[in-house]
């Protein structure tokens, strides 16, 4: 094991202590600590702003979020979504008895092949749930299309895409809603949340009743089956404070991505996944495909990096359809999803964050590159 200081896969931006102070006080001499407080109402005005969206509900959660925009959508029967996804992406389903149909995936993108969710599509699918992976735009036109075609409602999640745009705006503006996370590895974080972005007040008014057990704004009736997914006034202090530093954050992960791909171009068996055009992505992870013309597999490379003191992480590996409670099902089966299958023994996710050292990429890029020469 390497003596020199670990490094890690992904790191919270803290901002310093005393700069988080103020808001402390705020919330302290106002005595209201959650239930939509003063920081949770500018904390949403602030996103909608920054975001360009006409509506965003905070969440506790990003999977809390995910849940409850599929409970405002009212679906029911068969979803079509992706396989190669963090695991929260089906479980929201299973949570709302809703059943997933998994198809395969695009090779450049990672995101979900538009083709195979038309093939898909059956009497009893009521809506398409894909991610926009690694920040990476999905195909939003043809989506949208096909759920146009079918009478389809589209849910996106956005877990990793905060402040991606494509010409048009906002990536958030696609489809019937677009849920984001706020998780302390996401690029914007409020240390745990998440939000749900939706086209309309009524819409807005329904999340913000489902994520309030279900009453209506008197506080009184109950009018629905919610839950408790309320983001707290300090993590939306948190928020405001993250805000602020967003630009310069980003523009760090850009600087990282850029020498990761510049330095990888010409190691024979290494892949840069696609970025989406600098002037709109988020740089929000760094993954690599390992291919056999690499001298090590990817689960091989990925013990030397530990053996350095880098924390690499195979995401997504294994795939969502690989766990119990979702291998029995028909659209899981490997032959029905060749793409995602090659990616995710492939893939391997290198370390990005804004405070990680200009010599501390150079280590990963070293090991990457002496390995060829072993």
């Amino acid at each position: 094991m390497s003596d020199r200081k670990p490094i890690f896969v992904t790191r919270p931006s803290l901002p310093a202590l005393e700069e988080f102070v103020p808001y402390l006080r705020e919330i302290w001499d106002a005595r209201i600590l959650t239930n939509g407080g003063p920081m949770h109402q500018r904390l949403e005005k602030a996103l909608c702003e920054h975001l360009g969206v006409p509506h965003i509900a905070l969440f506790n959660n990003g999977t809390q979020a995910l849940v409850t925009a599929l409970q405002a959508a009212d679906l029911s029967g068969e979803i079509i979504t992706t396989p190669y996804s963090f695991v929260a992406t089906a479980h929201s389903l299973l949570w709302n008895g809703l059943q997933p149909v998994f198809v395969d995936i695009d090779p450049v993108t990672l995101n979900l092949d538009p083709e195979r969710i038309e093939a898909a599509i059956t009497p009893a699918t009521t809506a398409i749930l894909p991610v926009h992976c690694y920040g990476h735009p999905c195909d939003v036109d043809a989506i949208g299309k096909i759920a146009d075609k079918h009478g389809l409602k589209v849910i996106y999640d956005a877990a990793h895409a905060f402040g991606v745009e494509d010409e048009g705006g906002s990536i958030l503006r696609h489809g019937d809603m677009a849920v984001l996370s706020f998780h302390a590895t996401k690029v914007f974080s409020t240390f745990e949340g998440g939000a749900i972005i939706c086209h309309d007040k009524e819409t807005k008014q329904k999340i913000d009743s489902l994520k309030n057990f279900g009453f209506e704004a008197d506080g009184s009736t109950v009018s629905r089956l919610g839950t408790n997914g309320k983001l707290s006034e300090i993590h939306a202090a948190f928020g405001l404070l993250q805000l602020q530093g967003i630009g310069d954050a980003l523009a760090r992960r850009q600087a990282i991505d850029a020498r990761y791909r510049a330095e990888l171009a010409d190691v024979e068996g290494i892949s840069c996944v696609d970025g989406v055009n600098e002037k709109v992505g988020n740089f929000a992870y760094f993954p690599i495909l390992v291919g056999p013309q690499y001298p090590l597999s990817r689960d091989e490379l990925f013990k030397l990096f530990a053996t350095h003191g880098i924390n690499t992480r195979r995401y997504f590996h294994p795939l969502i359809t690989e766990f119990p409670m979702y291998r029995s099902l028909a659209s899981a089966a490997a032959a029905n999803l060749p793409v995602a299958n090659k990616v995710a023994s492939e893939v391997i996710c290198l370390p990005i964050y804004p405070e990680l050292a200009h010599e501390d990429v150079g280590r990963i890029i070293t090991v990457i590159k002496e390995a060829t020469s072993a």
